[in-house]
């Protein structure tokens, strides 16, 4: 439907404000609450783990055995993890071996999480659902791999893009990032040495506005001045 001279007045005023309120606050929001972030785009809340509490704290320790078991398992020279050549592409192994870890205990299930949609979604956060079934209680899993020794490093490994319909958090549930250090290929071995699970009920996170475009806009016949004749 073609768009009326009104609404493109409209849609250019829009734009001008986005882009003087991002020159005015230098193109970042810092320190936001992950937890109102959360709240804000999905309607649920994030919420604490109790470690005293009953539940919470046999789930916590259902996820470190999970966790121990993931990692003894790709200790095995056979294991596949170990033909793949980059990091980034060891994580839907450990995704995998926890899914099948979580699964184990009667009373608690561990799913890939739906979207508003109700569509089955294995990208974006989070990876994991693991939930005590007769409480209702939900964690919300997310595995992470990254260097060892590299915990103070500012270089950014944490994307959260909501969006209505592909939303993944569909309930009021705790966060966790369940964060696996490596120390790179030993003898062609990965070498996954260690983990932490972390709690983002008081994470902060940034947004960095940037404006983005694929090479099917850049490269528009419309646009094109002058080509090579090879």
């Amino acid at each position: 439907m073609p768009t009326s001279h009104g609404q493109a007045e409209e849609v250019t005023a829009d734009v001008d404000s986005l882009i003087s309120w991002l020159l005015e606050n230098d193109e970042n929001l810092d320190n936001i609450p992950f937890a109102r972030v959360v709240e804000a785009t999905s309607g649920h809340q994030v919420l604490p783990v109790i470690k005293n509490d009953a539940i919470d704290s046999q789930m916590l320790q259902l996820v470190s055995s999970a966790l121990k078991a993931c990692l003894a398992q790709v200790e095995v020279p056979e294991h596949p993890i170990h033909q793949v050549g980059r990091v980034n592409e060891i994580s839907r192994y450990i995704e995998d071996i926890l899914f099948v870890e979580l699964n184990r205990s009667e009373g608690y299930t561990c799913t890939i999480p739906v979207n508003a949609s109700g569509d089955l979604q294995r990208s974006g956060y989070p990876d994991l659902r693991f939930e005590h079934v007769e409480s209702g209680r939900v964690f919300y899993i997310d595995p992470k791999i990254y260097k060892s020794e590299s915990e103070r490093s500012s270089f950014r490994t944490f994307y959260f893009e909501p969006k209505d319909e592909t939303n993944k958090i569909l309930d009021d549930a705790s966060h966790l990032i369940l964060g696996i250090a490596h120390a790179g290929k030993v003898d062609e071995l990965w070498q996954l040495s260690s983990w932490q699970i972390i709690d983002l009920v008081a994470f902060k996170v940034q947004l960095k506005a940037e404006f983005q475009a694929s090479n099917r806009d850049l490269y528009h016949e419309d646009a094109v001045l002058g080509k090579s004749n090879n």
